[in-house]
């Protein structure tokens, strides 16, 4: 235990590796997969249902008193020992077709409980993917904080040199006093976010508690051309292959059989019967008696036949049954609906947020570089007395604001564009 711990702390995880390890630590798939194991149970028992029963049984009396002798078909007062042995089975010839529609059914929930394992997986991943690129956005404003706070802190040594020379005063001193205690107040609050974001990623994989989790710096590169794409062609070809449509499907197609299986109860049902009887006894009085293996061959005897059952009245649960079954298929079918128009909603979102934040990217970092080369400038007009302390210090927080606007929109980009190729048919993780 102490070993993996270890190469926990000192390995750093990358996006997919999170991912991953979130899928396979998961109480959420551990419980689909038991799911699934009741399904698959389910369609074992449901085909059971078809094939021939088949019992064996035995039992043995002791008769007291006044009792039928198997042997002379008289009664006598004597103690007598009975011992039976019988094989019987029998096989469903027909009810309505009912057990078939119950093997349909349980075969189609067993393929929709696949579908949902998958859903489940993915839908991890992504989650684990975004508190992942929030770790990543608050690594870098912890980043930009500490960049900004070193200069604020040579900025202030530099103005209280200047002010014992008589170059600046006392109330430049303190605009800068001030901005170097506002740095290190966003570098203390940046740093706790990230705490917060890491314990949340912890959290979502199912990792050691007491071990440390470090990410890898996820490297992303956005191309300058934004993506034209049509959000009905991938909503189209995503119900092929997209778990959550697929399992929603399935969900009606499971309650449309469960109608036919309603329905088959009013049909009357129809068994084959057989099986083969023997029997061994004797009296207790010590006379001899026919031996045991002579009697079981003796007394065996055969049975065939057919048994018919009709339903007639049974305090109208047939009838409910029905009625319920059809209700279950008006909730599925609007349930398929809604599910169907959340992922066309979200695909259409999605096509738009990558289009627009990779537009949005393309122009923050425009305006960085602006706002970068603008810094650089007054602080020279700062050092040369054409600037108050304010107004550098507005310039620098305006630098800042527009270092993680563009990290933001980067991170987001990512997101929605790994989302965008996840609905065109892309893995969620590798």
């Amino acid at each position: 235990m102490f070993t993996i711990l270890l190469q926990a702390q000192e390995k750093e995880w990358t996006v997919d590796e999170c991912m991953r390890y979130a899928v396979e630590h998961s109480t959420k798939r551990a419980k689909q997969e038991a799911q699934n194991e009741i399904y698959k149970q389910n369609q074992i028992e449901a085909i059971g249902g078809l094939l021939p029963t088949l019992n064996a049984n035995t039992d043995g009396t002791m008769y007291y008193g006044r009792v039928l002798d198997k042997d002379t078909y008289q009664y006598v007062n004597n103690n007598s020992l009975y011992n039976q042995y019988g094989i019987s089975s029998s096989v469903l010839l027909f009810d309505g077709f009912a057990q078939f529609s119950r093997v349909k059914v349980e075969k189609i929930n067993r393929l929709k409980g696949l579908q949902q394992l998958q859903d489940t997986k993915d839908m991890l991943a992504y989650e684990t993917m975004e508190i992942f690129f929030n770790v990543q956005y608050y690594q870098g404003t912890l980043k930009l904080a500490m960049q900004q706070l070193d200069e604020s802190i040579a900025n202030l040594r530099q103005v209280r040199r200047m002010e014992e020379l008589g170059m600046k005063s006392s109330p430049d001193v303190a605009e800068l006093q001030a901005k170097e205690a506002e740095d290190r107040y966003l570098q203390t609050k940046q740093k706790n976010l990230l705490v917060q974001e890491l314990i949340k990623l912890k959290e979502k994989m199912n990792f050691p508690t007491v071990a440390d989790l470090k990410t890898s710096v996820y490297e992303m590169v956005l191309p300058v051309d934004s993506l034209h794409e049509n959000a009905f062609e991938i909503y189209q070809k995503a119900l092929e292959f997209s778990p959550k449509s697929l399992a929603v499907n399935k969900s009606v197609e499971s309650t449309k059989t469960a109608v036919s299986m309603a329905k088959g109860i009013f049909f009357p049902k129809i068994w084959l019967n057989g099986g083969v009887n023997t029997y061994f006894s004797r009296t207790m009085d010590g006379k001899v008696y026919t031996p045991f293996k002579e009697q079981i061959s003796t007394n065996e005897n055969y049975y065939v036949g057919l048994s018919l059952s009709v339903p007639v009245f049974n305090g109208f649960s047939r009838q409910a049954e029905l009625k319920r079954s059809k209700q279950r298929l008006i909730i599925a079918q609007n349930e398929r609906e809604e599910t169907l128009r959340e992922v066309y909603s979200d695909i259409e979102k999605t096509v738009a947020d990558v289009n627009g934040l990779g537009d949005e990217y393309i122009h923050a970092g425009k305006r960085t570089e602006s706002m970068k080369i603008a810094q650089q400038v007054n602080q020279r007009k700062y050092t040369e007395g054409l600037i108050s302390a304010l107004e550098l210090t507005t310039s620098s927080n305006r630098l800042l604001n527009a270092q993680i606007e563009e990290l933001y929109t980067n991170l987001k980009y990512q997101l929605k564009l790994k989302m965008l190729n996840y609905y065109k048919g892309s893995s969620m993780y590798n």
